[in-house]
């Protein structure tokens, strides 16, 4: 080997050992340093409970003068006249701004699907039936008549979800809300009559 070759594998070999102490003093040079993204939407998401669009309206129209607040615990041993035997639960939320009413809530745990109201109708027909999941007006102690049907969101189970609607009230049905006449019930296959049912009480 010349003395010119020899001079210049010299020269590289030190240029790489130089690198190389370099590169295992300071870590940034071999790794590179990863910075989780944020997301502030996400973050809120996590935080927040499961009813914070409710909660969320209500600050908005408390500002905008008085807003009453309602929830009602979807029982079996609600159920009138006779207490299905079941496991499910659920809970509803609801709040009242002048006539507008607005609802939400979950449940859990059916011991069947929801009735379909188009293979299994009530008689004579009602087509505002849409859904199993109503707010009837009547006594806590009776089976009053059907008022709205309640928009349902079933999860993979299919025997649970959650519920939600906006409505706007008469007059009368404003009454029967502050004297305890307005309730919830949701229907299923097994228990057509009614498995949950809870009435609207002031939270």
């Amino acid at each position: 080997m010349t003395k010119t070759k020899r001079t210049l594998l010299n020269c590289f070999l030190g240029v790489m050992t130089c690198l190389l102490l370099i590169g295992t003093s300071n870590p940034s040079f071999t790794k590179p340093v990863s910075q989780p993204i944020v997301v502030p939407g996400q973050q809120v998401q996590e935080i927040m409970p499961q009813d914070w669009s409710l909660d969320w309206l209500a600050q908005g129209m408390m500002m905008d003068g008085t807003t009453n607040r309602y929830q009602a615990v979807l029982s079996s041993q609600n159920v009138v006249p006779n207490a299905p035997s079941t496991m499910a639960t659920g809970k509803v939320k609801a709040m009242l701004k002048g006539d507008r009413l607005m609802v939400q809530g979950s449940f859990a745990n059916l011991s069947s699907p929801l009735r379909d109201y188009v293979t299994d109708p009530v008689d004579p027909p009602n087509p505002r039936i849409t859904s199993a999941a109503h707010i009837h007006q009547g006594e806590p102690s009776q089976n009053g008549p059907f008022q709205y049907a309640l928009t349902v969101k079933l999860d993979r189970s299919g025997m649970g979800g959650k519920l939600s609607g906006t409505y706007m009230l008469t007059g009368e049905q404003r009454q029967a809300l502050f004297a305890g006449k307005l309730y919830v019930d949701i229907h299923t296959q097994k228990n057509r009559a009614g498995e949950l049912r809870g009435i609207l009480q002031p939270s």
